[in-house]
């Protein structure tokens, strides 16, 4: 049986995700699974677990980079100094994730919104980015063999400029 501040939070992130109209799943009576539409991340799908004292929201961002580590980590490091509530990290394998705590007490429809805005703006403004730090060559592998095989390069058309001048990667 929840606490009253558990199910005051629950409540809250009930109420946001329905005034954003956001297709959202419950794993777990304490848990949502939120799908947010993106443009250059078609889809982030970002955890809430209300917890006994907390609020953990939490998204997988990208895999461990191929290529550049210590760019790559040294850039999100630096983009961590702007960030609202939460923050890039990594896990043991070196996948990313965006993640951060707040109390319960701070948990309202409001800030659920102003959260999952937040999680929306720094996964899919920087999701490029980070490809072309971690995954260039691979994308540039990608793009020679749709290209040589008429396969579609739509949705490689944002890395164009990676194969127009390659550089180091």
């Amino acid at each position: 049986m929840p606490t009253q501040e558990q199910a005051d939070a629950i409540a809250a992130i009930e109420t946001a995700v329905k005034e954003a109209d956001l297709d959202a799943e419950r794993p777990r009576p304490e848990a949502f699974l939120v799908a947010l539409p993106g443009l250059r991340k078609l889809k982030t799908l970002v955890w809430l677990h209300v917890g006994a004292h907390s609020l953990l929201v939490k998204t997988f961002f990208c895999r461990r980079p191929d290529e550049n580590e210590g760019v790559f980590y040294r850039w999100l490091a630096q983009l961590n100094a702007d960030m609202y509530g939460m923050a890039f990290s990594a896990d043991e394998h070196g996948d990313v994730y965006i993640s951060g705590r707040i109390p319960l007490s701070a948990v309202t429809p409001h800030e659920v919104d102003r959260l999952l805005g937040c999680v929306l703006t720094y996964s899919d403004e920087n999701f490029n980015a980070a490809l072309e730090r971690g995954f260039a060559s691979a994308i540039r592998k990608e793009w020679a063999w749709r290209e040589s095989s008429g396969y579609s390069l739509r949705n490689l058309e944002a890395f164009r400029h990676l194969i127009e001048s390659p550089g180091p990667g």
